[in-house]
């Protein structure tokens, strides 16, 4: 009876090989995650399959094995689990003699003779479209540190698929920190290397990345550095200096709608995206999405309606909730999710523990020894969604800005969510 490693190398890697599974095709004892943060540095256990199988740089099957003698479904619930993180809609799992395929997709298996060819199984998966092949066959970069992880491995491949099929509004939703910024280059440095446009002439493609604050542009132009084309910032200081005409000699452009869409002399606004022919642009891609781009009274609609024939990439780490539903409506189902808690389970997010601090002042009740130090009382009592709105107490702030610098580590990374800009001054 075989060990599982001799059942893999005697009679499951012969099986494959013989039918044309080469080495390039088969991604053996595939580590996909980091394995969970632990509580002193440690780490859980990574998630391993034994095969991946790829064609046409497409993740198109994997294979549980598990040594001779046991049922072929002994690797079923496993392969099913990973095939659900890898995007993957057929899953095998198999004991070196008797197979046992499952479709992820109708839900359904049954045990069958042979493998599937990467080419018979690629169809299945795919279907025949020429041109969406080509796409998706163009490589990652995957060179120095610009090593994609699984998930966006597949939140490229799902983009450009998407884009392949003709459709013209695409959204990714990615947790905090999972590099949506890099997904974007990806799926950018794709398009370029195709030289696709949304016209469908073979030429290189224009792409506009917009975003609603410096800090987001200047972190996506160091991303896209080394890219190997002519990139720009359009900067409204930068476009007066050359009597307000707007640069256009770049494939990729980078704004903040403010600079784009604002701006005025002697009363009149100066939209200097309007200065570009409509079909300028073949792909915007429209970093944290969800923060006003899709409403109709948005100022980034403006921009949007303008390059309407463009494809427009959205990207945000809000899931769809009641405040962002605008979003939703506008790009549609998210071609790929990669929540908070699935970069935690994986480990590449690190986890968080949620602290409750009370304050002993939710509610404030005017009382004759108070003063008031500017502006006028509307009422005597107050409740907490008023505080830094329509009532400011600088103690009760204070007291809350003690209590965060109290919790944290000097270097820790942290954000503070305040009401408006003089409550984050203040």
């Amino acid at each position: 009876m075989l060990n599982e490693a001799n059942t893999r190398k005697q009679l499951i890697d012969r099986s494959l090989e013989s039918i044309g599974w080469k080495d390039e095709y088969l991604n053996c004892e595939y580590t996909f995650t980091d394995g969970k943060k632990t509580p002193g540095g440690g780490k859980g256990q990574q998630c391993s399959v034994d095969y991946l199988l790829q064609y046409n740089n497409t993740n198109v099957g994997l294979i549980e094995a598990k040594r001779e003698g046991l049922p072929i479904t002994e690797g079923l619930q496993q392969a099913q689990d990973y095939g659900n993180k890898l995007g993957v809609r057929f899953v095998y799992s198999t004991n070196g003699h008797g197979i046992f395929e499952y479709d992820m997709e109708s839900d359904t298996g049954k045990e069958i003779d042979s493998y599937p060819t990467p080419e018979e199984l690629y169809q299945r998966v795919q279907g025949n479209n020429p041109q969406k092949v080509k796409m998706l066959k163009e490589p990652l970069v995957q060179e120095g540190s610009m090593i994609p992880r699984y998930y966006q491995k597949l939140a490229v491949q799902r983009a450009i698929g998407a884009i392949a099929d003709g459709k013209n509004r695409v959204l990714l939703t990615l947790a905090t920190g999972t590099g949506k910024t890099f997904i974007a280059y990806q799926i950018v440095r794709k398009l370029l290397n195709l030289k696709w446009r949304v016209d469908g002439k073979e030429q290189q493609p224009k792409v506009l990345f917009l975003a609603d604050r410096n800090i987001l542009v200047d972190q996506a132009i160091n991303t896209f550095n080394n890219i190997e084309r002519q990139i720009v910032k359009v900067d409204g200081k930068e476009i007066r200096k050359r009597n307000g005409v707007v640069p256009s000699a770049a494939n990729v452009y980078f704004a903040i709608y403010q600079a784009i869409t604002g701006g005025a002399n002697n009363d009149e606004i100066l939209e200097y995206y309007k200065q570009y022919p409509k079909d300028f642009f073949d792909i915007i891609i429209i970093d944290e999405c969800h923060r006003g781009s899709a409403n109709d009274e948005g100022s980034w609609r403006r921009v949007l309606d303008h390059f309407e024939d463009a494809v427009h990439l959205g990207l945000t780490a809000t899931p769809k909730r009641e405040d962002n539903v605008d979003t939703y409506n506008y790009f549609g189902k998210p071609v790929y999710e990669y929540s908070l808690k699935e970069g935690i389970n994986d480990g590449f997010l690190t986890p968080y523990k949620v602290k409750r601090v009370r304050t002993n002042l939710d509610e404030y009740v005017f009382k004759s020894g108070d003063s008031v130090k500017q502006g006028e009382l509307e009422k005597q009592q107050y409740d907490q969604n008023e505080f830094n709105r329509t009532i400011i107490i600088p103690e009760r702030i204070d007291k809350i800005a003690q209590s965060i610098l109290n919790l944290i580590n000097p270097m820790d990374k942290s954000i503070v969510f305040c009401v408006d800009q003089e409550h984050a001054l203040r």
